[in-house]
């Protein structure tokens, strides 16, 4: 069974098409990428997989459920995480207390619990932070761990997001552009990361637009166009369809 299922799904804004009769899987592991020229359709399908958008037709299962319809953090509880293409990150906090915010919706919470100061909550605040400070630790961030997180190099914040994403426990962690904006050795960063990710089982699904990355990281490649599937395969596949040349990749597939 896939882990993701999307059937005939569509989105229109007014007379606008941004997604147009989608159908596709995504299987549990690897690397699953969506590329395409910019209007494609790719962040308005990544804010309709998980619940921002509610779909004008078609239907999103996870797992065998259907979540077609239900609001955001009703993905998230699912199994669902992803980060935002511009940085969507708390700066009057810690890098430590950004990663601690989204343990939210897995922590025991109670009005009374939280007025009395029971000691279970104590507990449970502990091993919040500590698993915030692993988590950070995972995405190569531990000495920014106090760090204010309007100090952190851009690079760093787009690794905090993502450890941000990691501490609802997902098990479907969908990144729109995590590389754009950095530089050579961020990318490779970030490169590794998505490695050690996949390794750790999570499944990810990647939008970007730098193409050596996606290139090298995706076991699966969607490619949209006008909000349609225009080709969709292995890399490989994907880099020599004549279709894909014409309309987006171009010279850079030569």
């Amino acid at each position: 069974m896939s882990l993701l299922r999307v059937e005939g799904l569509a989105k229109a804004f007014g007379g606008v098409h941004a997604v147009a009769e989608l159908a596709f899987s995504i299987p549990q592991g690897g690397v699953f990428s969506v590329i395409g020229p910019n209007g494609a359709g790719k962040t308005t399908l990544l804010n309709l997989l998980t619940g921002i958008y509610a779909p004008s037709a078609g239907h999103i299962f996870f797992e065998g459920e259907e979540l077609t319809g239900r609001p955001p953090h009703a993905y998230a509880a699912r199994g669902m995480a992803r980060t935002f293409q511009n940085l969507q990150v708390f700066f009057n906090m810690s890098a430590l207390e950004n990663v601690m915010v989204g343990r939210y919706l897995r922590e025991p919470c109670g009005l009374a619990a939280a007025m009395l100061r029971f000691p279970s909550l104590a507990r449970a605040e502990r091993a919040c932070r500590a698993e915030a400070e692993e988590l950070l630790g995972f995405v190569g961030l531990a000495e920014f761990a106090s760090a204010p997180s309007d100090a952190m190099p851009y690079g760093a914040l787009k690794r905090l997001e993502i450890a941000r994403a990691l501490a609802t426990k997902p098990r479907l962690l969908l990144l729109d552009e995590p590389a754009a904006g950095l530089n050579p050795t961020e990318t490779r960063e970030i490169d590794a990361l998505m490695s050690k990710l996949t390794k750790s089982g999570v499944t990810v699904v990647l939008v970007e637009h730098n193409m050596r990355l996606v290139m090298g990281v995706s076991d699966h490649i969607l490619v949209l166009d006008y909000g349609r599937r225009l080709a969709e395969g292995t890399a490989a596949e994907v880099r020599h369809d004549p279709r894909v040349i014409e309309a987006y990749l171009g010279a850079e597939a030569e």
